[in-house]
C-alpha cells in the first residue's frame, strides 16, 4: 500500500499542471457547496430568530375563549419539568383604550413578570429609551405609538379597561420599546402583571402561559409532552409550527433546494474527476505496463489511481473549505444590515465543514474507481508491445 501511495504521488507531481487544475476544480465545487450550505443555514437561523426567536414558541391557553387560566403557578411548575422547555412565563392581557385629549385609541395591554418574561422577549435589549417598569403605576409603550401620539418619557397617560374599569386610570411612561414589529409597537402597552391585578382582575390567574424550547423545530413534540404533563382538558396547548405552516413550508423548501444544489455541485465534481482520471490512465498506459512487468499486481495498480483520487479530493476539498469560509467572512464584513451588523449572521458549524470535507473526499475517491479498475485490467505485454 505504501508503494502504491508513493507511485500515485509521483504521478501527480509529474503532471503538476493537470493536478493543479483538478484540485482547483474540486476546490471551486466545494467552495460553492460550503458557501451555499452555510449561507442557507444562516438565513434560516435569522428567519427563525426574527419570527419566533424572541417570542413564545409554545403557548398554553384556556380552551374556552375569554376564560383565564387559574392556579397558573402550579401549572408552570409542572411545565418546567418537561425536557426541552425553557423560559416559562405567564401573561395577563386584554384590550383597552388609551385616552389622549378626549380621544380614545384602541390598544392591547399585556402584563408581565418582567424578570421571567425577559428570557423570551429580551425586553432589556429592546428598550430604546427609559427603563422597564418597576412600579405599579408605570408602563412602557412602543416606538410607533409614541411617535403617532407624540408621547415621551415621564408623560402621564390614561387607560380605560372595559368592562373592568370604566374610569380612566393614570400611568407614567417609564420606557419606550422597539420589538422590531411596527404593528406590535403601535398597539401593545406593557406593564407589570400586578398592575393589572390591582386594576380589577382576580389574583393567581393568567391569560396565557408562554415558553420557549431548546430546539425550535421540535416544538410540536415538546408541546405534546407539555399537554401530557399538565393533564387538564380545560387547557389548550399550541406550538409555533401549527400556527406558522406557511413559514415552515418555506423553510423546508429552502432546505431541499439548498441540498439539491449541493448534491448537483458534488456530482459534477465527481464526474469531472472520473473523466480526467480516465484520460490520465490512458496517458500512463506505458508506465502502468512497465510497472506491471516489474511485478506490480492488479491490486496495487488499482490502489495507485484510487490514491490519486483520494489525494486530489482531500486537497481540493480542504482548499474549497478555506475559500468558502473566506468568502463567507467577506460576505459578513461587507454586506451589512440597516443596523450596521451583518445582514446574515453565519454559524460556522464545524460538523458541517467536516461533513463537506468527508463527502467531497469520498466522492472523489469513488469517482476514481472506474479508471482505477480499468488500469488494473491492463495487460502489460499488450501495453508495451503497442506502446
Amino acid at each position: 500500500m505504501k508503494l502504491a501511495l508513493e507511485i500515485a504521488w509521483r504521478f501527480l507531481k509529474f503532471s503538476r499542471k493537470q493536478t493543479a487544475l483538478i484540485i482547483m476544480g474540486i476546490a471551486v465545487g466545494v467552495t460553492v457547496q460550503v458557501f451555499i450550505g452555510l449561507l442557507m443555514q444562516g438565513l434560516q437561523a435569522n428567519i427563525v430568530q426574527s419570527t419566533i426567536g424572541n417570542s413564545a414558541q409554545i403557548t398554553v391557553k384556556n380552551a374556552e375563549t375569554g376564560k383565564y387560566i387559574t392556579q397558573y403557578k402550579d401549572i408552570i411548575e409542572k411545565i418546567k419539568t418537561v425536557d426541552g422547555v425553557k423560559n416559562v412565563s405567564h401573561v395577563l392581557e386584554f384590550p383597552a383604550f388609551l385616552r389622549i385629549d378626549e380621544s380614545d385609541y384602541s390598544v392591547f395591554l399585556r402584563g408581565f413578570e418582567f424578570n421571567e418574561s425577559n428570557g423570551i422577549y429580551r425586553f432589556d435589549e429592546r428598550i430604546s429609551s427609559g427603563n422597564i417598569p418597576s412600579e405599579k403605576n408605570e408602563l412602557i409603550i412602543g416606538k410607533e405609538l409614541a411617535e403617532k401620539l407624540n408621547l415621551n418619557l415621564e408623560d402621564q397617560i390614561s387607560l380605560i379597561i372595559p368592562p373592568i374599569v370604566f374610569l380612566p386610570r393614570t400611568f407614567t411612561i417609564s420606557g419606550i420599546f422597539d420589538l422590531g414589529n411596527a404593528s406590535l409597537n403601535e398597539s401593545w402597552i406593557l406593564m407589570k402583571d400586578d398592575s393589572l391585578v390591582e386594576i380589577g382582575l382576580k389574583g393567581n390567574v393568567a391569560s396565557t402561559i408562554e415558553m420557549q424550547v431548546d430546539e425550535v423545530f421540535s416544538a410540536d413534540k415538546i408541546a405534546d409532552n407539555v399537554k401530557k404533563e399538565i393533564n387538564d382538558d380545560s387547557l389548550a396547548v399550541f406550538d409555533w409550527k401549527s400556527k406558522n405552516a406557511e413559514l415552515l413550508s418555506a423553510l423546508n423548501g429552502q432546505t431541499i433546494s439548498s441540498l439539491l444544489i449541493q448534491i448537483f455541485v458534488l456530482a459534477s465534481v465527481s464526474i469531472t474527476i472520473a473523466s480526467i482520471l480516465a484520460v490520465s490512465v490512458m496517458n500512463k498506459y506505458k508506465q502502468v505496463g512497465i510497472l506491471k512487468a516489474m511485478g506490480i499486481d492488479n491490486t496495487k495498480t488499482f490502489l495507485i489511481f484510487l490514491f490519486q483520487g483520494l489525494i486530489l479530493g482531500l486537497t481540493g476539498a480542504a482548499l474549497g473549505i478555506i475559500l468558502g469560509v473566506s468568502l463567507l467572512i467577506s460576505f459578513e464584513l461587507f454586506v451589512k444590515s440597516p443596523s450596521g451588523g451583518p445582514l446574515i449572521a453565519i454559524n460556522y458549524d464545524p460538523m458541517f465543514l467536516i461533513l463537506s470535507l468527508s463527502i467531497a473526499t469520498v466522492s472523489s475517491s469513488l469517482a476514481s474507481i472506474i479508471p482505477s479498475r480499468k488500469a488494473a485490467k491492463l495487460d502489460p505485454v499488450e501495453v508495451i508491445k503497442n506502446g
